[in-house]
């Protein structure tokens, strides 16, 4: 009954007049950067983030909502109508929605991913709101050795576990924890890595980082890739659901939240199984024979995974201070940004922040239901921007953002290495999350680790004094001697769906020809 007086005085919070036009504006940027191609949630947070600068904590996080879900909501038009997921959660929404758009039912395809996302959202926020408090209360009494644990199986579970390759997984996290040791030792205060350089000497600013990553790297990957001829866009017209579409869409609806909100809420977070589970048992509870050919389940369910996932990574972010997604890591990075520190004590020393929030969630799915679904064919023709444009604005707009961080030109030239290191990890396959999550984790794992460690007078044995601790590492343990196994199912039920989706295609195509 608290937790539902607490989400009250959010919403009367969220619903002023400024904090809603927040809300609305952070939607419609959010759904404007994600439904351009190759741009995904994480990449518009992190692009929009110098626009919030200048705004109090609440009512910038106001806008990362709507600018959050407005994100995901662009990533599935995207999909659907050019066949592009901005993310690879979004790869199983375009297997279907892509094969809609081409027959003839874009419109159908766009209506039961956004009413499927509002749905996923709307619980899944709802769910967040009952368990990340009684979570962030045992977190409270966690000392500092389980801890350690916990962010030791966060990064573990997101780089080894849910990557297609270990190795490049564990370089990438290589990398992130070496970037977060720039700057002054925290007991010593001598600096590390900084080459001598006096700007390295406060520690590299998460936002810079992030942008040049994100941002800039996905610039100049596509930059190197640009195909000279215009990107063919299937027209759209008003989105809408006709009675079958209903009948065929609400269960999938809520299969796919209850597979999508549990794994974003471990801390090993990501869409990429629960859409694929999804997908994998509408095809196999299918009565009508059309997947493959466009069935309305095979986006219906993909879709509100992916939302439900998406919703359920607030649970470890806002109780834990995990993030388990490349998007909760530019959110966490914010906060910290604010002087906010993130863990367990946020939700009792932030209170006011963190359920103005989640009402702003709920708000912010309405509203992107609202306008969103009007706006759809308005959407469609933004894809028709051209690559060079698109991509000279988003240059100028993460150069301008790097710079407004602390208006010095040296960040400018820190976004370009970043930059280049983006373009080199997708040059050579290197998943950009694991990097992220290192740069951010790594400071906080330091200090557990050294406060662990004081406590048992320099005795690693320490590191497993909690009974807690020890579980977790047990846990890891089966969770890596069991990866082969989970990898080989995987690899064997993609094959499937996609020997399914070429036949059906196939013959698709020769009817098409017949006729």
């Amino acid at each position: 009954m608290d937790n539902l007086n607490l989400l009250l005085d959010g919403f009367s919070a969220a619903l002023s007049p400024m904090n809603l036009l927040y809300a609305a504006i952070g939607v419609l940027l959010g759904t404007f950067v994600g439904v351009l191609p190759g741009i995904g949630p994480a990449m518009a947070i992190a692009l929009l983030l110098p626009v919030t600068f200048g705004l109090e904590p609440t009512a910038a996080f106001i806008m990362f909502a709507g600018i959050y879900y407005g994100g995901m909501y662009g990533g599935s038009t995207t999909s659907i109508l050019l066949n592009t997921p901005g993310e690879s959660a979004s790869v199983m929404t375009a297997l279907e929605g892509n094969r809609m758009a081409r027959a003839g039912r874009g419109a159908q395809a766009l209506a039961t991913a956004a009413i499927g996302s509002f749905v996923a959202g709307t619980i899944g926020t709802l769910l967040v709101a009952l368990f990340a408090p009684a979570l962030a209360d045992v977190a409270v009494e966690i000392g500092a050795p389980s801890y350690f644990a916990l962010m030791v199986l966060a990064l573990v579970m997101t780089t080894a576990v849910l990557g297609s390759s270990a190795l490049r997984g564990f370089a990438a996290l290589f990398l992130g924890l070496t970037v977060g040791l720039v700057g002054l030792d925290l007991n010593t205060g001598q600096p590390r890595l900084t080459l001598g350089i006096t700007q390295l000497v406060d520690r590299l600013d998460i936002v810079v980082v992030a942008v040049g990553i994100f941002a800039l790297g996905e610039a100049l990957w596509v930059a190197a890739h640009l195909r000279r001829r215009p990107v063919q866009v299937i027209p759209v017209g008003q989105p809408w659901l006709g009675r079958d579409d209903w009948k065929r869409s609400w269960k999938p609806w809520l299969r796919g939240t209850a597979y999508g909100f549990p794994f974003g809420a471990l801390p090993a977070g990501g869409a990429e199984i629960p859409t694929f589970l999804s997908y994998v048992t509408e095809k196999k509870l299918s009565k009508h024979g059309d997947f493959g050919r466009g069935a309305v389940e095979g986006v219906a369910g993909p879709e509100a995974a992916n939302n439900a996932s998406a919703a359920g990574m607030f649970v470890p972010m806002l109780a834990l201070g995990l993030p388990v997604t490349a998007t909760a890591s530019v959110m966490l990075s914010a906060l910290q940004g604010y002087g906010i520190q993130p863990g367990p004590q946020l939700m009792s020393d932030h209170s006011e922040l963190v359920w103005t929030l989640l009402a702003s969630l709920l708000i912010g799915n309405l509203l992107l239901l609202v306008l969103n679904l009007p706006l759809a064919p308005l959407w469609a023709r933004l894809l028709r921007i051209p690559r060079p444009q698109l991509y000279a604005g988003i240059l100028f707009f993460a150069c301008l953002g790097a710079y407004a961080t602390n208006m010095d030109p040296f960040d400018v030239g820190l976004l370009l290495v970043f930059g280049l290191l983006g373009l080199a990890m997708r040059r050579f396959g290197l998943p950009v999350l694991p990097l992220i999550l290192g740069v951010i984790l790594g400071p906080l794992m330091e200090t557990k680790l050294r406060e662990a460690l004081t406590i048992s007078d320099g005795d690693v044995a320490g590191l497993v004094d909690e009974p807690l601790a020890v579980v977790i590492y047990v846990l890891l343990a089966l969770i890596l001697l069991g990866r082969p196994l989970l990898t080989r199912w995987r690899d064997r039920e993609e094959a499937v769906v996609a020997d399914g989706t070429m036949d059906t295609g196939a013959d698709q195509d020769r009817e098409e020809v017949g006729r």
